[in-house]
């Protein structure tokens, strides 16, 4: 599909005020794409557009929209127009957007809504940031035991219309505790006289309200769900999460992980719109951090001045300028290490409990990548350089024990931060890297006061 051809369409119906026509183009789109094309009107024609909807779709639509989008329309709106949109969105994508408005403006808004909606909302409302119960829909479809196959068909051919998904159904006893689930398949290829108990699924899995949603999005990831059941801690049925918000926490989640990784503190709000000294502010706390990790490797090298002015009096500046290849090196394969770990933990490939298995298989690949590279170095400071054997060993001895030790420190803290309740995350590349420099050090100096006697 040309989007840029069905844009340039639509501007032109919108110029022209051929408002019958471009209600006519819009329903035949996907909410997504109207969001999208909406996204680049100015405020005075994104409300036409807007009021063009039906009202089934328009609603669709704003739950598409991004937070700018959406303060606009509401801006432009009136109270009742808005309080009238909120009542055809789902449960959850209404909380959603409820959640990003000044309080005043939500009293104000859920003053006017639907009485039994305004409860829900404020219930939901009240649960944690971030949680399963923040994140959930009472919009599913629920069965009660000793339900027939063609008594449940019924019930979905009513009320599935207004149900954010019939794809999996849930069998409850009357004290509202999940007894199993049933996939729609299972019934619609069964008689209609078979009752839904012998249909249900009784291993299903289940998350409660206060989890966290990175555990939901793991949990969902681990089964293979479009959809997974919540739960009170009396293990009562309280709504469900879907997969499309299950794929929006894992967007979410893993921008937040790549942003610890570089070093900032994470933001909520696109990069584009997020202004300039919250930027600056997310990145300086790190910055300074790392700065100041940064002078105590150049407190080794005060310390070991001597060194490398008897270094430079004998050899020539070799050893001094070795210093910036041993640090990249180090570096590098820490960053690799690291990277690796992290990810396993995110994807729970990796448990605290393996970190013996990791520190194994790290030494020996350590092994292999450091006797490799420490070879080639030595060839290139004995023929390229036409250093001594003694000047050549001690840089690449310490080149491989840097190596080695950049992929232990790599896998093993990221390890030790999950021990300690940490994001795995903050033990990234930046701060590795600035761990692993002053050891690079201090190993080289090491070596070279035992072997060139300096």
């Amino acid at each position: 599909m040309d989007f840029e051809r069905i844009q340039m369409r639509l501007d032109k119906l919108l110029a022209e005020n051929r408002k019958g026509e471009l209600r006519g183009a819009l329903s035949m789109l996907n909410e997504v794409d109207i969001a999208e094309y909406m996204g680049g009107l100015d405020n005075e024609k994104m409300l036409v557009v807007f009021r063009l909807l039906p009202k089934d779709i328009a609603a669709d639509v704003f739950a598409y929209m991004d937070t700018d989008q959406r303060q606009r329309v509401i801006e432009a709106m009136d109270d009742n127009e808005a309080m009238r949109l909120v009542d055809d969105m789902f449960i959850d994508d209404a909380v959603d957007f409820l959640e990003e408005l000044p309080a005043g403006v939500v009293k104000r808004m859920l003053k006017g809504c639907d009485e039994k909606k305004r409860a829900l909302i404020n219930q939901f409302l009240r649960y944690p940031e971030n949680s399963a119960g923040s994140i959930m829909t009472i919009e599913y479809m629920e069965l009660r035991i000793g339900t027939t196959v063609g008594e449940a068909m019924t019930e979905i051919r009513r009320e599935g219309v207004d149900k954010e998904t019939i794809y999996t159904l849930y069998v409850l006893d009357p004290q509202r505790k999940l007894l199993g689930t049933v996939p729609l398949r299972k019934l619609l290829l069964a008689k209609d006289d078979t009752l839904v108990d012998q249909l249900m699924n009784t291993q299903f899995v289940c998350v409660h309200t206060t989890d966290d949603q990175e555990v939901v999005a793991d949990t969902v990831r681990k089964y293979d769900l479009i959809s997974i059941p919540v739960v009170d801690h009396e293990e009562r049925m309280i709504g469900i999460i879907t997969i499309d918000d299950i794929v929006d926490v894992i967007e979410e989640e893993n921008t937040e992980d790549f942003e610890k990784m570089a070093a900032m503190i994470p933001s909520e709000d696109e990069y584009l719109k997020t202004g300039v000294f919250r930027l600056a502010g997310n990145r300086f706390i790190w910055l300074l951090i790392l700065m100041v990790s940064a002078i105590f490797t150049g407190m080794i090298i005060t310390h070991y001045e001597d060194l490398l002015k008897n270094s430079a009096a004998t050899f020539g500046v070799v050893l001094t300028a070795c210093i910036p290849m041993l640090m990249g090196a180090g570096g590098n394969c820490g960053a690799q290490a690291s990277t690796l770990t992290i990810r396993g933990l995110a994807l729970g490939e990796i448990a605290t409990r393996d970190i013996y298995k990791l520190l194994w298989k790290e030494a020996r690949v350590g092994s292999i990548v450091g006797f490799a590279l420490s070879l080639l170095n030595f060839g290139l400071y004995r023929i390229l350089y036409r250093q001594p054997v003694s000047v050549a060993a001690t840089i690449s001895a310490a080149l491989f024990l840097t190596v080695l030790l950049a992929k232990a420190l790599g896998c093993a803290l990221p390890l030790a931060a999950k021990s300690v309740r940490l994001d795995p995350a903050l033990m990234a590349s930046p701060l590795i890297t600035t761990i692993v420099d002053a050891c690079s050090l201090l190993i080289l100096f090491t070596i070279a006061t035992n072997v060139l006697s300096l």
